[in-house]
């Protein structure tokens, strides 16, 4: 455990950037060998989109990243936030803690106020308009949502108060499991549902890229599944009935054109009835 609090102290942009680009790496090619959904698409093109949403949020995050470092030095040396106050106790039951806290407030309620809040699903949107899901989906967001992710996750580390080795560490989890629960991978259902007791599955999160409600607004979580669990939002379906992408939204010409996608937050406001294949 000391080892990796030691890597994660200390660990280098480019071994950052390294997990990033691995991460798709592997689950590009899993998903290719053993595929959930046989996607007739254009898969570079999609691919091409969802990296340039990538981009843009490595930037947000690299622009922002020293109120991070600021915030999470400021808790540590003023001994505030949940983790502070605990009392001693072993460090692996600290970083699950602090794990499974950044995670409720970093992930799960982000998540969950964003598909309350009509300004911020305005952003929020465009990761749900991508009706062929895969590895590169699990960062396709708007430049503004990165920005509302941000905030949420340093409201996370000032309230978990999150040492800055264990907000490298969570950070780095919520990226390799955010391609892993999006990856066109197919799973054995038994084992699927299994994992999806302790973590969010593959499965288990495609309910929530279903194009229509209830399911659009379910299974909220990234890393751990016991907050939608707890909080009443887990949700199940088949995955032979799934139907990618959001009912306002499927036509190709607004969810596979990168100039739109980044104007949608800024268009008028449609509702499921208005669009034309439905």
């Amino acid at each position: 455990m000391n080892e990796i609090i030691s890597y994660f102290s200390t660990i280098p942009s480019s071994h950052r950037s390294l997990i990033l680009i691995g991460g798709i790496t592997f689950f590009w090619v899993i998903e290719n060998t053993f595929p959930l959904f046989q996607m007739q698409y254009r898969k570079w093109h999609h691919a091409g989109i969802n990296i340039f949403f990538t981009i843009t949020t490595i930037i947000v995050n690299f622009i922002l990243a020293f109120i991070l470092i600021k915030t999470a030095s400021w808790t540590t040396e003023n001994n505030f936030g949940i983790l502070q106050w605990l009392p001693q106790i072993p460090i692996w039951l600290y970083t699950i803690i602090g794990l499974l806290l950044l995670d409720l407030i970093g992930a799960y309620l982000v998540h969950f106020i964003e598909h309350k809040i009509k300004f911020l699903w305005r952003f929020h949107i465009i990761h749900h308009t991508d009706t062929w899901i895969d590895t590169t989906t699990a960062n396709r967001h708007h430049p503004g949502e990165s920005v509302i992710r941000f905030v949420f996750t340093t409201l996370g580390v000032l309230i978990v108060g999150s040492p800055m080795w264990m907000v490298f560490l969570y950070q780095s989890l919520s990226v390799i499991f955010s391609q892993f629960n999006h990856a066109n991978i197919s799973l054995p259902n038994k084992l699927d549902l299994f994992l999806s007791y302790f973590i969010v599955s593959p499965n288990m999160h495609k309910v929530h890229h279903h194009y229509v409600l209830p399911y659009t607004d379910s299974n909220y979580g990234n890393i751990f599944s016991v907050w939608d669990r707890l909080f009443g939002t887990y949700t199940y379906l088949p995955k032979d009935q799934l139907i990618y992408g959001v009912d306002t939204h499927m036509l190709a010409e607004e969810n596979n054109q990168l100039k739109n996608l980044l104007q949608i937050p800024f268009q008028k406001t449609r509702s499921a009835k208005n669009t034309k294949n439905q």
